[in-house]
């Protein structure tokens, strides 16, 4: 896209309002509206905004930032009348200091700091997610509830699956802006949802990531649901996951794919598993960023929760899908869709990156299920665990130099103080559980 072409669009589809739009440390998304009259100045980078009030930005003296578009983000918001005056667009933006340097705080930089990195050494960065979502009832208030519209489990089809014509929406809105959708299904829970679209490099991968959840959402809210991607609203149920496929291409070649190996697997790629295998304690901090993304990784409910990898079996934290050639990738089941897209990419891409660089050799596979195992034949194993709190997730992140580089050091230091910050909260406050269990035996 060009300036050129973006004023015209806004001119012929009756575009009134533009969303300038960016994330914070922590994943969430924001915006700044702007009238169309104001979208020349915004395109040439020019609108100022104050930083000190977004979550882990900057201090109240350092404020003034300029917001500069990524042209390519450039769409109409789906939910508009095709006849309508006043359509909304949106923009992704980039964020500058008052310098004109880009900000070392902004997580979509981040992403490319470490995309560059990958560059240098040929290697481009391919990401197809898996997203899964709940959706609740709202009650007579119009707030959300933990009752579930369904009673469905996997792959249910209506009228045991009485989400689908919300979710069926979501696909048609989702591709009416240009999205690939490959798959769309109930998922293991009831309420709970899975749409997974076409990969993609990395950064645009990750704009999509934070543009499926505002879609997603606002398609909910129509047909009066809510939809959340909290990774375990509901005890004893499965939890939401973000699986990851990952390939690495280099000269339009699928880096990741060696012919001439038994398993089809090239040494790059077992160094980049190795070095995901190496640093995912401390990456654990970042796909897995809040108190209750914990609540999820645990085991009976298909999350990984062993630090091992396999080409069938499930239960691994890296299993590597049957087919190859070009479609030779890993999957990384931890993450869930709470994490803030860019910073999770950047860290798994770094580590990567240094299993590359240092040559890191995976260990064996396993295709036991890990779940089955009792903790002697795992350290027989050599089968670690990820961290079981995000307390745990956090203390590993402040000992992995390689992941806080790839955060850097202002995202990095103000992403640990919110999150402990989260645990003290969530450690000194008295939960129901606690009442149930406690206030009459003792």
């Amino acid at each position: 896209m060009t300036k050129t072409e973006i004023l015209r669009l806004c001119q012929e589809d009756n575009v009134k309002f533009i969303r300038l739009q960016f994330t914070d440390i922590l994943g969430v998304m924001k915006s700044i509206s702007i009238t169309d009259d104001q979208l020349d100045k915004a395109l040439d980078g020019e609108l100022m905004f104050d930083g000190s009030s977004i979550e882990g930005f900057v201090r109240i003296e350092e404020s003034d930032m300029y917001l500069k578009p990524d042209l390519n983000t450039f769409l109409i918001l789906p939910w508009d009348n095709p006849n309508s005056f006043n359509k909304t667009a949106r923009l992704i933006c980039d964020i500058y200091d008052s310098k004109g340097n880009p900000f070392l705080g902004s997580p979509r930089y981040a992403l490319k700091r470490i995309l560059q990195e990958a560059e240098n050494m040929g290697y481009s960065m391919f990401v197809g997610p898996e997203p899964e979502f709940f959706m609740f009832l709202l009650d007579s208030k119009g707030q959300p509830t933990l009752e579930t519209n369904d009673k469905a489990s996997y792959f249910d089809l209506p009228p045991v699956d009485k989400g689908e014509v919300a979710r069926l929406d979501m696909v048609e809105t989702l591709q009416s802006i240009g999205f690939e959708i490959e798959a769309s299904h109930h998922e293991v829970a009831p309420g709970q949802h899975e749409i997974d679209f076409k990969y993609n490099k990395a950064l645009p991968t990750a704009d999509n990531i934070v543009t499926f959840r505002i879609i997603v959402r606002t398609v909910a809210q129509k047909h009066g649901l809510h939809a959340t991607f909290m990774p375990k609203p509901i005890y004893g149920i499965a939890g939401s996951g973000m699986h990851i496929h990952i390939s690495l291409f280099k000269d339009g070649k699928n880096v990741f794919y060696d012919d001439s190996k038994e398993d089809g697997l090239s040494d790059i790629c077992r160094y980049f598993v190795a070095g995901i295998m190496k640093h995912t304690k401390a990456i654990t901090a970042i796909t897995n960023p809040t108190v209750n993304s914990y609540k999820r990784l645990v085991t009976g409910y298909e999350a990984p929760v062993y630090i091992a990898w396999s080409y069938r079996n499930r239960s691994p934290l890296i299993r590597i899908p049957a087919r190859r050639g070009i479609g030779t990738r890993i999957e990384l089941r931890s993450p869930d869709p709470t994490c803030n897209p860019y910073l999770g990419l950047a860290v798994i891409l770094k580590a990567g990156l240094d299993g590359i660089n240092n040559k890191l050799k995976p260990p064996d596979t396993i295709e036991q299920n890990i779940y089955e195992m009792d903790l002697a034949i795992r350290q027989a194993m050599g089968i670690d665990s990820l961290p079981a709190s995000l307390y745990e997730a956090v203390q590993e992140l402040s000992q992995d130099t390689i992941i806080q580089e790839a955060l850097g050091e202002h995202i990095y230091s103000r992403f640990v103080l919110a999150k402990m910050k989260e645990w003290e909260t969530y450690t000194t406050r008295v939960y129901d559980w606690e009442i149930n269990e406690y206030l009459e035996k003792f």
